[in-house]
């Protein structure tokens, strides 16, 4: 015996649950057991596939909402010898994730011999942080730590 609920949400009553799948299959739709520990159970007529479609449906649209509103870090890596036309390209991808609110940390590493020259690196960061001046502010200016110089900028 089972307490069924058909598929316009009414209230069939009690009945066998024989009877119940019997309802189900003449309507075309399946017999879900909703509540087990009641007494009695508790049964209703319903498309199961498309309730399951739906449930994702909504945990993908929180997820989606969610997402709108968290930013992340882009890390972006150079090297004291990057071109010119290379720098430029990098700085569009910068101003791309600014634009999409993301915080940008530049790193420009050095290696072997490339330590005698930390000034080409200040001068790089100088150069990054005035071309994203009107975008971006400088959050932590370059600074230089082990053979990585880092400079973070966050949308303005």
């Amino acid at each position: 015996m089972v307490r069924l609920i058909d598929e316009s949400n009414n209230q069939a009553g009690i009945v066998t649950t024989y009877d119940a799948l019997v309802k189900a299959r003449e309507a075309g739709l399946d017999l879900v057991e909703v509540s087990p520990t009641s007494d009695p159970p508790v049964c209703r007529i319903m498309d199961y596939g498309k309730w399951l479609y739906k449930q994702k449906r909504k945990v993908r649209e929180g997820h989606k909402k969610h997402q709108v509103h968290s930013t992340s870090l882009k890390e972006i890596r150079l090297r004291p010898e990057t071109d010119k036309h290379d720098l430029d390209i990098k700085l569009n991808h910068a101003r791309e994730f600014l634009q999409k609110g993301h915080k940008v940390q530049f790193t420009v590493f050095f290696r072997g011999r490339q330590m005698l020259h930390k000034d080409r690196g200040y001068e790089m960061i100088k150069e990054i942080a005035e071309s994203l001046q009107e975008l971006a502010k400088v959050e932590q200016p370059g600074k230089m730590s082990g053979k990585r110089m880092t400079l973070l900028v966050v949308p303005k």
